[in-house]
């Protein structure tokens, strides 16, 4: 008996259990898998990424844009039906969404 099935058998695990290792390492053995390879590829996390600085914001609704992707409805409704400029859209001071 190997050291690690020892290890297994002292710790109490189901017969079941004990089964099923021997029967992946009888695999391993014959596919020549390395324990390493069962770790896959190292899988990217995405980084959280900083809140969009405002750019524009609507006076009266107070909805705001940061500037990227398309043009939100209520932008060009201030812009052609309300007739705001783009100055007054912009905030007086840079602020977090």
């Amino acid at each position: 008996m190997k050291n690690t099935e020892r290890q297994i058998v002292d710790l109490g695990d189901d017969v079941e259990r004990i089964a099923a290792i021997r029967k992946i390492r009888k695999l391993m053995d014959f596919w020549r898998i390395s324990p390493a390879e069962l770790r896959g590829r190292p899988i990217a996390v995405p980084r959280p990424s900083a809140a969009a600085e405002v750019r524009y914001r609507h006076p009266v609704t107070l909805e705001v844009w940061d500037g990227r992707g398309t043009q939100p409805q209520w932008l060009r409704e201030a812009l052609t039906k309300e007739g705001y400029t783009v100055d007054e859209l912009r905030p007086a001071t840079p602020l977090q969404q």
